[in-house]
């Protein structure tokens, strides 16, 4: 199967059913696997061949959506860049993979960056252009108005030899060495993960998903390709700027379910919910970085009856644990099990596997292992590794996990975040922890910094209610809770905390 069978079937089943709503604007499934085709097709007639890479530099859009599937059924593999990238890092990107095609909106165009893309790139030679004017929408050597693709191609799905083992996506993350890189996922990868993730949040195709996270993060990217595969509707938005707007939107789409990331939930806590009707609410799933047990706690009884899924997971696997909703009361820091057909298990530093409460690094195993690093041996040589079994090959994560007696795994650290002060090691997310029971402390960052003493020493970041927190308050409460050599020496009380545009805290920058 590919990745786009998911939206060619559900558009058999249900064409006129609604499959995107983003803004004011409503798409049935026939509307837009129409609009990926034509897309497809003038890619095709432009010489964009099989297993060509293709950038989207677009915002969360109708357009946005539409390209990923029409890159895929024209045979290529589409990547996703974040709209609020740099010149420099977007060159670099596409430089790295050999881009053959680009599609981003007039607003790059009228900033003049397009010749220097292809001036700088020259693997890229086709720019399609979101957004132009009527009169503009004519191939103009290397530049074609999208609109135009839609009035001009045949909606008719293009004839492509593809099969599963075929690149679907490059999703590129950050690498040690400052430079992105880019994951390749093959189409067999992408549609285990997406059919697995359904299995368990027990998806249907009356759900409503509503989706603010950017496609160019991985957990954006499959909330699109999981609701197309079940045949729901995505509701497609795209900022978290206004979270009063993003309840409405719950209440007036009846939203059944939501991705959301801690600062997410950090913003929608502090509100008063019940001016919203969320009813129609069935689950919502977390992931990027652990919610703390005292907000999981806070959010089941705001939201009495939703279904709160804790998730884990990586893109160089998509998603590898979850944790049953009926175990959040019992074990609420706990990340959970392995998805539905994996193996995941704990190793030592001589790669012995661990048993119950020993921590150890992550190790993954399944149809879900990406195919490694774009053109990064090196790299892929470190992170995925001969298995148990002859030819294959498993993930180490470089994530520190321990297991409970009944086989739940718990996230200790990143391996490079561990705090080494006064001869001990310190978890950030024990301290954090610790630090989010405080009444007032909505988000909390805890690293090392050097330390002439005590080698690392520990720094707490805060963002929280000054009238409830105080710098001596806080010392207070983590003299109460933790031992000696984990209460910060540091401390630190902020607006916000850096983030990436996923979501997750820049710990570095607070360096």
């Amino acid at each position: 199967m590919l990745v786009q069978d998911g939206l060619q079937r559900s558009r058999l089943r249900c064409p006129d059913k609604i499959a995107l709503v983003c803004s004011d604007q409503r798409l049935t499934y026939a509307v837009l696997d129409d609009m990926a085709n034509r897309l497809a097709n003038a890619l095709l007639a432009y010489g964009v061949k099989r297993g060509n890479r293709i950038g989207i530099y677009l915002s969360n859009s109708i357009e946005a959506v539409a390209s990923i599937f029409g890159v895929l059924k024209a045979g290529a593999a589409f990547f996703v860049i974040n709209r609020a990238t740099r010149f420099e890092k977007l060159s670099y990107i596409l430089a790295n993979c050999g881009a053959t095609a680009l599609i981003t909106d007039s607003a790059v165009a009228a900033q003049g960056t397009v010749p220097k893309l292809l001036s700088s790139n020259p693997h890229l030679a086709v720019v399609v252009l979101v957004g132009t004017r009527p009169e503009d929408n004519v191939a103009n050597g290397h530049q074609i108005g999208f609109d135009a693709i839609q009035e001009r191609f045949p909606s008719t799905r293009p004839r492509v030899d593809s099969i599963d083992l075929d690149l679907a996506c490059l999703v590129y993350t950050s690498g040690s060495t400052g430079e992105p890189k880019g994951v390749m996922c093959d189409h067999s990868n992408v549609v285990f993960v997406a059919n697995s993730v359904i299995t368990y949040l027990e998806n249907t195709e009356a759900d409503v998903v509503l989706n603010v996270l950017p496609l160019s993060f991985s957990y954006g990217l499959y909330q699109a390709l999981m609701t197309f595969t079940f045949g729901g509707t995505l509701v497609l938005e795209s900022t978290f700027a206004y979270p009063v707007m993003f309840l409405q939107r719950i209440a007036d789409e009846q939203v059944t379910g939501f991705a959301g990331v801690p600062t997410i939930f950090s913003a929608l806590l502090p509100m008063d919910l019940s001016r919203f009707d969320l009813s129609s609410l069935r689950y919502i799933t977390n992931a990027a970085a652990a919610l703390p047990p005292t907000h999981i706690r806070q959010i089941l009884e705001r939201l009495p009856g939703v279904k709160l899924y804790s998730m884990y997971g990586q893109t160089e696997t998509k998603r590898t644990l979850y944790l049953p909703p009926e175990q959040l009361s019992i074990r609420p820091g706990s990340v959970g099990i392995a998805i539905p057909g994996t193996e995941v298990w704990i190793e030592n530093e001589d790669g012995a596997r661990l048993g119950p409460n020993q921590i150890g690094e992550l190790v993954v195993r399944g149809r879900h292992v990406m195919r490694g690093y774009w053109h990064d041996p090196k790299s892929t040589a470190e992170r995925f590794r001969p298995g148990p079994l002859p030819g294959e090959r498993v993930c180490y994560t470089g994530d520190l996990f321990r297991m409970d007696e009944e086989g739940y795994f718990y996230f200790v650290s990143r391996k490079d975040d561990i705090i080494n002060t006064r001869g001990e090691k310190v978890a950030p997310k024990e301290v954090e922890n610790i630090l989010h029971r405080m009444p007032g402390v909505i988000e909390a960052a805890v690293l090392g910094v050097p330390d002439p003493v005590l080698g690392e020493a520990i720094k707490a970041v805060l963002v929280a209610d000054s009238s409830l927190v105080t710098k001596a308050k806080v010392l207070a409460h983590c003299r109460a809770h933790l031992e000696d050599f984990m209460v910060p020496k540091y401390l630190e009380i902020t607006d916000e905390l850096p983030k990436t545009t996923s979501g997750k805290i820049l710990r570095r920058a607070l360096v």
